[in-house]
């Protein structure tokens, strides 16, 4: 069952809104706490007063009910985002990720090990978190190609949203390099537009 299904399926049941952002909040409260591997079934119910064979019955899945959780909590960086240019979407993207310190960048980097360790948490992450920005950065890039601002067998268009990705996964590995909100503009301005051959 795909995340978004299993969070369709706790709407449909008895579980009410109020009582589904309980145990979202039960969920995250554990990861700030612990990282991935302190979040257990067990813990959520204990700490909600909410049987287990519930959560299980409408998440199937530790990893459905964490990536549930996350996904309900988070904000998107890139959707919406539509300058009326290539560079100037790719500048915008910079700019939101550049300003994006707060409670969703904690319980990111609270998850990032586990995302290497679990291939269940990968791909629930993945569907949930992942695809939706790569698809919105994508989304920039074609119409990018469909302005003939960019050439559409431009080899480096496959490559723009795996690096601007990985640079928000591993920024903090090379804080001694990069930090503060000019990190991804300064890789689109040394790195993404002059191999796209946009300005």
């Amino acid at each position: 069952m795909s995340t978004q299904a299993a969070t369709a399926a706790a709407r449909r049941s008895k579980i009410s809104p109020e009582r589904e952002l309980e145990l979202y909040d039960a969920v995250l409260d554990l990861l700030r706490e612990g990282g991935y591997d302190s979040v257990t079934m067990e813990g959520v119910a204990s700490r909600t007063k909410c049987g287990k064979a519930t959560l299980y019955r409408q998440w199937k899945s530790k990893p459905l009910l964490v990536t549930a959780a996350l996904g309900r909590n988070r904000c998107s960086f890139f959707a919406g985002i539509d300058t009326g240019s290539l560079a100037g979407d790719l500048r915008e993207a910079a700019r939101v990720v550049g300003r994006r310190e707060g409670p969703d960048t904690a319980l990111m980097e609270a998850v990032g090990q586990a995302y290497i360790k679990h291939p269940d948490l990968r791909e629930a992450l993945r569907e949930t978190v992942l695809n939706p920005e790569i698809a919105a950065l994508d989304a920039m890039l074609r119409r990018g190609v469909e302005r003939g601002e960019v050439a559409a067998d431009n080899p480096a268009i496959g490559y723009v949203a795996p690096m601007i990705m990985g640079m928000l996964r591993v920024e903090r590995l090379f804080e001694d390099r990069f930090h503060g909100e000019g990190t991804v503009l300064g890789l689109l301005e040394a790195v993404v537009l002059p191999a796209l051959k946009i300005g």
